[in-house]
């Protein structure tokens, strides 16, 4: 599942929730930890955020404090008012008793720190008879650069964690409205502090296990609700590219739409499936025939025969191949996308300024 954050510290932007249930997402994680000066404004805004989830058929999981829930007129013993304004799990972290999570477990969701739960809690959770098919092991974000977790540890735990039937989930940056007030991300592990989100949010599940992914900061990118949109729900990579040869329109049209990865996938480049064997093309001449860099979208001319009209893009380096034209490149900002293409995978290509791209624009804006 993927999820997104908001923080109630201010006004809840609706219509990006709403386009974020849009692109697939499912879940939304926010913290109210009420501060003693501004009690009715957040409860409020909990309130709403919780009757949106509802009509949405969201989940809500927040991160609270004893304090906080007095002031909802709910406890740790009394959760129904939790409930009963749209709240569907609670993050547990430091302080609580195993005895108190165990009997939450049975009435509601409930995130425990990933990072900080051991053998010992498990057992004493099993003793307790807890709810574990309730309870999933959550990691933090890191708002400081450099305290983000390291990936051994972080692969290592998560594997101990599926052992113990827990599902987990971790966090990724966005890219666009970041919190403050360092603004530098908030990433679970420190090497997805400065990458695509969607790539780290791949790496998570197909590297790390990882079966709920969230962002952490409070925006994405009206471009990155897109991308994440088509991978959620139709597993297909979308990619920004520039065109490197004007007004030939016969072969810009012959790379636009839908393309999948061959299931026989190359080390060394993406084979569009349908390029050549269903998009057949009449004549395809000489042209730009450059040396490949990385990302260069290209289409085989004439002189390569039966090849002629195979569309590709470079996982690597290529040098010069006179039967080679290259057509278009990927964009250095999502470059990386490249790498997480699977065999059989659909991708499709993004340029400015349309031939069946479709337009967009190709900085990150405010959703």
């Amino acid at each position: 599942m993927f999820g997104c954050s908001i923080f109630l510290n201010e006004e809840i932007d609706f219509d990006y929730l709403k386009m974020m249930k849009k692109s697939g997402f499912e879940g939304i994680f926010t913290s109210i930890h009420i501060p003693e000066d501004d009690d009715s404004v957040y409860i409020n805004r909990i309130k709403t955020l919780g009757k949106f989830v509802r009509e949405n058929h969201l989940t809500l999981m927040v991160d609270v404090s004893g304090n906080t829930l007095e002031k909802i007129g709910a406890s740790f013993m009394n959760v129904q008012p939790l409930l009963d304004i749209g709240i569907t799990g609670l993050r547990i972290d430091y302080g609580i008793s195993n005895q108190t999570i165990a009997d939450l477990s049975h009435k509601m969701d409930i995130a425990l720190n990933a990072s900080t739960i051991g053998k010992e809690d498990i057992e004493e959770l099993s003793y307790l008879k807890a709810n574990f098919s309730n309870i999933e092991a959550w990691h933090n974000y890191y708002p400081r650069p450099k305290t983000g977790l390291d990936e051994y540890q972080f692969h290592k735990k998560n594997a101990w964690l599926h052992h113990q039937g827990l599902k987990v989930m971790a966090f990724v940056p966005g890219n666009s409205k970041k919190r403050g007030p360092l603004y530098k991300g908030l990433p679970t592990i420190e090497k997805h502090r400065n990458l695509h989100p969607l790539v780290a949010s791949v790496e998570l599940i197909n590297q790390y296990h990882v079966d709920h992914v969230y962002i952490g900061d409070p925006g994405i990118s009206t471009l990155l609700q897109r991308q994440f949109q088509n991978f959620i729900l139709n597993n297909k990579i979308l990619l920004r590219a520039d065109k490197l040869v004007d007004n030939d329109e016969k072969l810009l049209a012959h790379i636009a739409g839908e393309h999948t990865n061959r299931k026989d996938a190359a080390r060394d480049v993406i084979r569009s499936e349908e390029s050549r064997l269903i998009r057949k093309i009449s004549a395809v001449p000489k042209m730009n025939t450059i040396p490949r860099l990385k990302g260069s979208i290209t289409i085989d001319n004439e002189a390569y025969g039966r090849y002629m009209g195979e569309v590709q893009i470079t996982k690597v380096n290529l040098s010069q191949d006179e039967k080679v034209n290259v057509i278009a490149k990927v964009s250095e900002e999502d470059l990386l996308l490249i790498d997480i293409i699977e065999p059989g995978q659909k991708f499709e290509f993004l340029l400015e300024d349309g031939y069946g791209f479709g337009k967009i624009n190709h900085g990150a804006t405010e959703p």
